[in-house]
């Protein structure tokens, strides 16, 4: 068991609600008839759980099995998101997943090739990452010379100039900026020409994938440390509804993330 967010609010809702039910099963109708028959006072315990008790269970369903904030603590995923961004996170499209034990029960749908997903890192399953996945179950992934191969077709790239970083970003101003094709879909990342090419090869396993950050030269990932298994995914970031790094960043409000 994961003792996360979720597994604070399970327990809040279980606990909640257990003493309103104890309480109503149990004890209320006691204390009426020693009071004759009128209705008297509940507890002040009773009464803090049948209040709280819907507003925990709402927060669980919202976080749980719909959309859940996350902020970016790291500059693995520059230009694509930046240190101090906060980001909601699309719980079900992936599928519906029980809160602690993180199951699937029900399929709605897979990450595709060029998704920005949030998992739970695999070698610290309470930590959360955030990566783009490149790299779908039975794809050859190559990643050599600072390019990604997929299947062994070179992935396209367009040049978009220098790198211009600011606030926590700015160590990064200088790197190349390139545009990357995944499967028709666009995205900008950052590959730092003179330093040290982290190349992999390899083909993902079933049920797995392959993920990279889109700070190429700066980013921990699947060249490192594996793939990412299905029962890990939390979902698919979507959108940055928040900045603050030294400040806030008003023009980020509402960015969609691609």
């Amino acid at each position: 068991m994961i003792f996360d967010f979720s597994t604070i609010m399970v327990l809040l809702v279980a606990v909640s609600g257990a003493i309103w039910g104890i309480d109503a099963w149990a004890f209320r109708a006691r204390r009426q008839a020693r009071a004759g028959g009128a209705d008297v006072p509940d507890p002040m315990l009773v009464d803090y759980a049948r209040s709280f008790f819907p507003i925990f269970l709402i927060v669980l369903i919202l976080r749980a099995f719909l959309v859940e904030p996350f902020r970016i603590p790291s500059g693995s995923m520059i230009p694509t998101l930046l240190v101090g961004d906060f980001i909601l996170v699309n719980k079900f499209g992936y599928g519906i997943r029980l809160p602690v034990i993180n199951k699937r029960i029900i399929e709605i749908g897979d990450p595709a090739r060029g998704d920005v997903v949030v998992f739970r890192y695999p070698e610290d399953p309470s930590t959360p990452f955030i990566k783009r996945v490149v790299g779908l179950p039975g794809d050859r992934i190559a990643y050599k010379q600072k390019r990604l191969w997929v299947n062994g077709e070179q992935v396209p790239y367009d040049d978009a100039g220098t790198y211009v970083g600011v606030k926590s970003a700015v160590m990064h101003t200088g790197a190349e900026k390139l545009v990357e094709h995944l499967d028709g879909k666009a995205h900008d990342l950052i590959v730092t020409p003179r330093a040290y090419s982290f190349d992999w090869e390899g083909t993902v396993p079933p049920d797995s994938y392959f993920v990279l950050g889109d700070n190429r030269d700066n980013s921990r990932d699947s060249r490192f440390w594996g793939f990412v298994p299905n029962e890990n995914l939390i979902g698919r970031a979507f959108i940055i509804w928040m900045n603050w790094d030294k400040g806030p960043d008003l023009k980020r409000i509402g960015t969609r993330i691609e």
